[in-house]
């Protein structure tokens, strides 16, 4: 494990990110994004599953603040130009968006508080398993603060715009069962059958092709964005290279 309290590990096709913090809750900071995003360059090619988790009773109790530590690189970051301010969260956006990358599917194990920043950091994942005790909150606001770690538009995508905006203006907890009805969660199972759960996951997504898979989630993730027909045209040219690679003619 590094300073930054994230480690890594691999077993075949899968990594774990696990953020190693607990006796903060899993609290982030600066060095937990910038290991967040050196995972994401360094991930080696062969993975095809990202799980992300956190130990012991929290997913991660958002920005740490303990000790003035978030007050005081907010501060930093706010006398900075307001380009060189922007250039340093597009540094830390980075440690969540690779999670999003088409040749990976990210899951989140999310137990116990997911604040700010543990919220956006299990947003940044395809799928998300909820114990029975997980707490959802978007506490940026209540400190003067936005959410910048790329939640706002999965947000908006997973629960639409008026839940997104009443959840994030309020800043109030969104518990397991709740996020489960408003397709947040994957699936929702008692605390102890979490990891059991995730590994189910798991093995199911790595049973399907790899190619198969990422061209899936390609076409899923740009439906949003196409209109009828470029989506259309999306699936043909999918399935052809699908087609000839089975045949044998792939490039």
């Amino acid at each position: 494990m590094t300073t930054s309290g994230v480690d890594v590990s691999h077993a075949g096709p899968v990594a774990t990110v696990t953020l190693r913090r607990p006796d903060v809750l899993n609290a982030q900071t600066p060095a937990t994004w910038m290991a967040l995003r050196d995972i994401g360059r360094e991930l080696p090619g062969d993975v095809r599953v990202v799980i992300v988790r956190g130990e012991g009773r929290a997913f991660s109790a958002g920005l740490d603040i303990s000790g003035g530590t978030g007050a005081g690189f907010l501060a930093e970051i706010g006398r900075l130009s307001p380009e060189a301010a922007a250039d340093r969260v597009r540094e830390y956006q980075e440690g969540f968006t690779w999670l999003h990358r088409p040749d990976i599917v990210s899951v989140a194990a999310v137990q116990g508080h997911a604040i700010g920043a543990g919220f956006q950091l299990a947003l940044a994942c395809d799928l998300r398993v909820l114990a029975d005790d997980a707490k959802l909150t978007m506490a940026e606001v209540t400190l003067g603060l936005v959410p910048d770690l790329a939640g706002t538009k999965r947000l908006v995508e997973l629960v639409g715009y008026a839940r997104a905006l009443e959840i994030c203006l309020t800043g109030r907890r969104v518990g397991a069962d709740e996020a489960l009805g408003l397709g947040l969660a994957t699936v929702v199972v008692p605390r102890d059958d979490l990891d059991s759960a995730v590994s189910d996951l798991v093995a199911a997504l790595l049973a399907a092709p790899r190619d198969a898979v990422v061209e899936t989630k390609a076409l899923l993730t740009g439906a949003v964005a196409r209109s009828w027909e470029e989506q259309l045209r999306a699936e043909r040219e999918a399935q052809v290279r699908r087609l000839r690679d089975l045949a044998g003619l792939g490039e």
